[in-house]
């Protein structure tokens, strides 16, 4: 089955942490294209979510450069939603 990966640099857990001195990727793993743009339109909207994309292929990150948290769309209740509430933004 196909997943789909939404990708975005988190601006605030970037540089400290388990991410200091590094870049936090958060990667949201998707069944359906819909979810995958749903949690986009989501990330989009925040301000501490910077660089959103998705991706059919697992990302990888240089792990010298950044910190990478992969995540279910089961587990990200914060990205979750139906179209209809995001289909005009």
């Amino acid at each position: 089955m196909t997943k789909y990966y939404v990708t975005m640099t988190d601006k605030f857990l970037s540089g400290w942490g388990c991410a200091a001195g590094k870049i936090e990727k958060y990667i949201i793993v998707c069944d359906t294209i819909e979810q995958a743009k749903i949690a986009a339109v989501i990330a989009m909207g925040r301000s501490d979510m910077r660089r959103v994309s998705i991706r059919r292929n697992k990302p990888y990150y240089n792990k010298q450069y950044y910190h990478t948290t992969f995540v279910s769309i089961a587990d990200a209740p914060g990205f979750q939603g139906k179209w209809d509430n995001h289909e005009n933004q």
